[in-house]
């Protein structure tokens, strides 16, 4: 499946390099609309603002958020897979609308491949694997063989059937043998509070949010779900480190563009944004969201969604977490 994602790309982007005597050098010539997938005071809107801002220094011109929620993100990127590809809309993508949903649903009103044109891998967010004091596990191995020893006896919530924090644990389930039980929340903030009350025994959630009841001791932190330990919290091994070999699970964002927006306008836009993460200030900001950059060319990036698209979507088929 990458290898097939891989040349599907590579075709987007050949039709992009058509148009590349479009004259980059004069782009943006006016305001960039730059879509976001949820509403405005959240945390994947708080990062495409600390981008955004930037950005319109960088180009000279306003990039304008223009927040379109719903139906888990799907409103915005058919939004974004429907404009003009000549660089002035842009799409702040991530792991939901490039690696999640489009294996989650069998019909949607956009092709992650070959509806977009990669830019650039801003960054992601890793995940704590935190359990409530009252579990007995205080390492991964001892958790497994916890579950092991009761299956069905443990919990996880997460923010919502369908969401990172959902999959992330049906791998942890899938790699390490485990059965334990989703309970699903609408939204993290009331898992979280389920999870501090001890109604609910672990979940996995963004680093940021659960490091300050990890270091109240009200959770224990175990891991971090990263391919690397976080700076956030270095001395928290990975899951791959604590037992569970290869595994591997962060929200990431990213930049993309229509399908068939001009190479030299992708490649221009990559190059400034790449620059940005080589700021301390902008990484900073991005470190104090919990976000850690990355960065990469648009075929990277490519390769990314590609490896991303595989990965979840064995997860939904062992999970079977269809949600249609």
């Amino acid at each position: 499946m990458i290898a097939a994602v891989r040349v599907m790309v590579a075709a987007g982007l050949a039709c992009g390099a058509v148009a590349a005597g479009y004259a980059a050098e004069d782009y943006p010539a006016r305001p960039v609309r730059m879509i976001v997938p949820f509403p405005p005071g959240g945390g994947v809107d708080g990062v495409a603002r600390i981008l955004g801002q930037r950005l319109s220094e960088k180009l000279g011109q306003q990039v304008v958020i223009d927040n379109r929620g719903g139906s888990g993100g799907i409103i915005a990127a058919e939004i974004a897979a429907k404009s003009a590809a000549d660089g002035y809309t842009l799409f702040f993508g991530g792991s939901a609308s490039h690696g999640i949903t489009p294996n989650l649903y069998r019909k949607l009103p956009y092709d992650a491949v070959r509806d977009f044109a990669p830019v650039i891998l801003l960054g992601s967010t890793p995940y704590i694997l935190v359990v409530h004091p009252s579990v007995a596990a205080k390492s991964v191995k001892e958790l497994i063989a916890l579950a092991k020893a009761s299956p069905g006896k443990l919990n996880y919530a997460s923010a919502g059937s369908g969401s990172t924090l959902h999959l992330t644990g049906e791998l942890f389930k899938t790699m390490a043998g485990v059965n334990i039980v989703h309970v699903p929340y609408k939204g993290a903030a009331p898992a979280l509070v389920d999870l501090l009350s001890g109604q609910i025994q672990m979940t996995f959630n963004p680093a940021v949010v659960v490091l300050p009841h990890v270091k109240a001791g009200r959770l224990r932190a175990l891991a971090v779900t990263s391919a690397k330990r976080t700076a956030l919290a270095p001395e928290l091994p990975t899951v791959a480190e604590a037992g569970i070999a290869g595994f591997e699970a962060a929200g990431w964002y990213g930049m993309l563009a229509p399908a068939r927006t001009p190479a030299a306008i992708i490649n221009a836009l990559n190059r400034q944004i790449a620059a940005m993460l080589e700021e301390r200030e902008f990484r900073e900001r991005l470190a104090a969201v919990g976000v850690e950059p990355l960065g990469g060319s648009p075929a990277q990036f490519a390769s990314y969604i590609g490896s991303e698209l595989a990965k979840w979507g064995k997860v939904v088929r062992v999970a079977g977490a269809r949600i249609d």
